[in-house]
């Protein structure tokens, strides 16, 4: 017999149980687990997360006649946010566990995705076995059509495949109207690469980072609220910016990387200036609540100002400025910008260095002065 404890674990990674059934998780005992799964299969009889919460039912059922101590749970993650949904699963599972006082975990899952929190799991608890649950479909043409239907109209899927295509035809329709029809299979390819890019170096999260902590400075009545947004409207104005700026010195002669320094020199500017205001509205938030970690953040202004230089040099050093019509600087005007930018941009940063130093070193100082008066 099993020593502790037995939990039998469904996870429902993408939340479907929440999403569509309005199940607050996690869902502990076996009634709450099948009414979790009741619900479910009147909202949605064909998800795959019915079977998972089941078969979960069944096992706890066994492990029970046999004697053992035995509990059981569903926890969901996020329909959307995949980073947001494993944080939220770390919680729902140490809560799980603390008020089973399980020992040893069982975990069902119907694929691959929700395998991927095993990890996450074994942090809390060990896993001591793990049942895949596959429901058997129809191996035909009307089966596989049937299936791709139904992915695409889970919004997390569709909204990978649909907006970087409906995106790119309707910016390949503008460039014809604007009379760049040569230039309009460039912007098709650039946005899909941008978009493969996006996705693959994950900034989507970082993205759905910057909503939260947007939504969550309004509801703490934060001042980087503000600075968030007229970061967000001067990002917007540097990318449209960016683009007017390739689409005005466009050639044919020109390579993929002069368009890409064409677009740099166009949004850096705005760059630089929504870095600076989000930035500030940043450091004003932590001097303001949290002081002590000031000196983390008061690097960002003179870091973002130096990077955003020297990006701005590189572009002018990689434009063929002599060659380009009606461009606004000379090419002696153009080296003399590359160094004094370059300049400013090492004295930012090394300002910046200096400037945490000092924080940090008055911060200590405080710290040590509180423990001094403490005792």
């Amino acid at each position: 017999m099993t020593q502790g404890r037995t939990l039998v674990l469904s996870v429902d990674r993408d939340d479907d149980i929440g999403w569509k059934a309005k199940i607050e998780s996690p869902a502990v005992g076996r009634d709450a687990c099948l009414k979790a799964a009741n619900t479910l299969a009147l909202v949605d009889p064909e998800d795959s997360d019915i079977n998972a919460i089941f078969s979960a039912v069944k096992i706890f059922d066994e492990l029970t006649a046999k004697g053992e101590d035995t509990a059981i749970a569903v926890i969901a993650g996020n329909h959307l946010h995949m980073i947001e949904g494993d944080r939220r699963i770390a919680r729902s599972l140490e809560q799980v566990v603390s008020e089973t006082g399980a020992t040893n975990c069982i975990l069902v899952t119907d694929g691959a995705e929700d395998e991927y929190v095993i990890p996450i799991i074994q942090s809390f608890i060990p896993v001591s076995s793990i049942r895949r649950v596959i429901v058997n479909q129809m191996p035909n043409l009307e089966g596989t059509y049937y299936i791709l239907k139904k992915l695409l109209d889970d919004p997390k899927i569709s909204r990978m495949i649909f907006i970087p295509l409906g995106l790119a035809m309707l910016l390949y329709a503008i460039a014809y109207l604007l009379n760049f029809p040569g230039i309009a299979t460039f912007i098709v390819i650039g946005v899909i690469g941008f978009y493969m890019l996006y996705k693959g170096f994950g900034l989507d999260e970082i993205t759905h980072g910057i909503i939260d902590a947007l939504r969550l400075s309004l509801q703490r009545g934060r001042f980087s609220f503000v600075t968030y947004t007229i970061t967000i409207l001067l990002v917007l104005m540097g990318i449209v910016n960016g683009f007017l700026t390739m689409l005005q010195h466009y050639s044919t002669d020109f390579g993929v990387l002069h368009f890409v320094m064409l677009f740099i020199y166009g949004a850096i500017e705005w760059m630089i200036a929504g870095g600076l205001v989000l930035s500030v509205g940043i450091i004003v938030d932590v001097f303001t609540n949290e002081r002590e970690g000031l000196g983390k953040v008061i690097v960002f202004p003179f870091f973002i100002t130096a990077i955003g230089l020297i990006l701005y040099c590189a572009s002018l050093f990689l434009l063929p400025v002599q060659e380009m019509s009606h461009f606004p600087l000379t090419p002696e005007a153009a080296a003399s910008q590359i160094v004094y930018f370059a300049i400013g941009g090492i004295i930012s940063a090394v300002s910046g260095v200096i400037a945490q130093f000092f924080i940090n070193r008055r911060l200590a100082a405080h710290r040590k002065q509180e423990i001094i008066e403490t005792i």
